[in-house]
């Protein structure tokens, strides 16, 4: 089929409606975003007149960049939303509807584009949530998109996005975030915000950026404040690198044996069997972290796997990870950008990972699985 011009799928009303308010807020979104900034840097201040007349590009209108661009254009911004046809498909007929913690609302006008090639114009922003697999294509297709002062900020899964995106758009242009609310899309056209466990932080990696840190850190607190404006509580920071780790930590322990036992974190954490591996997942990732000189806002691990638990599970209890679907529906996940990240540079620090390593070549293992069963099911 072919792809159709990206004109065709405009939405034929602009504005939204709304059962809420356009700006709402978890209820302790503002104790969040102050716990935030005291740890990792400044809160997203007013400042962010430069962005306000920014063209967005979301990169991957999943669950999250749906959430994001359809946010970001009620509340005034020009968004364009490139995705897959069948959800773009949907808005273009009824609107996105948006639900669940952030407030429901339909929003109509976006400019929406199944194909990278069909995009008419440049951008100011380029919100990258594409998965971590697919960033070196997309970037590669979006490089010419980008307008010379624009920015693109990774909103990912992962290690090593940023440093794809480097490669085709330049370092003086590029930032990190870290996302950690949780969505999913109920049927094409709609998007639900199921968990909000703190603000999107969006900041420079200075390990990378180096003397360009300082410009960006003052680019990523005014794309923050425009984002925290439009409703989802976002804060900027001088250094992404912490923030992204503490949420990779996170991430190795509960994406590959929650889409492995297809469980939901409560029950994860509450297995007896399954919270020693996890542990040892978490000890290992840490260690490598610090073999890197990543400066967590934890002493030690044991620190960490203290708030873990207490902490960072319990508001995310009943939710499942993403990877269970994409094993699923797609026979492939993100496994790379995380476990098997911290295997290739704990192999390269010389620090062991076994536990990583178990769970990457498990994950690989029911990905082929996965697909020889589409494959089967395709030819009959």
């Amino acid at each position: 089929m072919r792809a159709p011009d990206s004109r065709k799928y405009q939405s034929r009303k602009k504005g939204s409606k709304s059962s809420r308010p356009a700006v709402q807020r978890p209820e302790d979104s503002s104790r969040e975003a102050n716990k935030a900034a005291a740890l990792f840097g400044e809160a997203a201040t007013d400042n962010f007149d430069m962005m306000s007349n920014s063209v967005i590009l979301v990169a991957g209108a999943g669950a999250i960049g749906s959430i994001l661009g359809g946010m970001l254009h009620d509340a005034g911004h020009d968004v364009t939303l490139l995705g897959r046809r069948a959800h773009l498909e949907a808005i273009a007929r009824g609107g996105l509807r948006i639900s669940g913690l952030l407030g429901d609302r339909t929003v109509t006008g976006m400019t929406l584009a199944d194909d990278p090639a069909r995009l008419g114009r440049r951008f100011g922003l380029i919100v990258c949530t594409v998965k971590s697999y697919d960033t070196e294509s997309i970037a590669a297709r979006l490089a010419d998109r980008l307008t010379d002062d624009g920015a693109v900020v990774s909103m990912q899964n992962g290690l090593g996005n940023i440093e794809s995106l480097i490669e085709s758009f330049g370092r003086q242009r590029v930032l990190g975030a870290r996302v950690i609310f949780g969505a999913e899309i109920p049927s094409p056209g709609s998007a639900h915000v199921t968990v909000f466990a703190q603000p999107v932080a969006i900041g420079p990696a200075p390990a990378i950026h180096r003397e360009d840190s300082p410009a960006l850190a003052a680019r990523a607190r005014a794309i923050a404040a425009m984002i925290d404006a439009a409703g989802v509580p976002a804060v900027g920071v001088d250094d992404i690198m912490p923030v992204l780790w503490t949420k990779v930590l996170y991430n190795v322990a509960l994406n590959p044996l929650g889409a492995i036992l297809q469980q939901h974190y409560g029950a994860l954490a509450g297995d007896p069997d399954v919270k020693p591996i996890m542990d040892r997942a978490i000890e290992e990732a840490f260690a490598v972290a610090r073999a890197l000189g990543v400066a967590l806002p934890f002493s030690s691990a044991a620190e960490y796997l203290k708030v873990f638990y207490e902490q960072m599970i319990p508001p995310t209890s009943v939710h499942r990870p993403t990877m269970i679907r994409d094993l699923h529906v797609r026979g492939r996940t993100e496994i790379g950008a995380l476990n098997g990240k911290i295997v290739e540079l704990a192999d390269r620090l010389g620090i062991g990972a076994e536990t990583n390593r178990m769970l990457t070549r498990l994950i690989r293992a029911a990905e082929r699985a996965r697909r020889r069963a589409m494959k089967t099911q395709g030819e009959r």
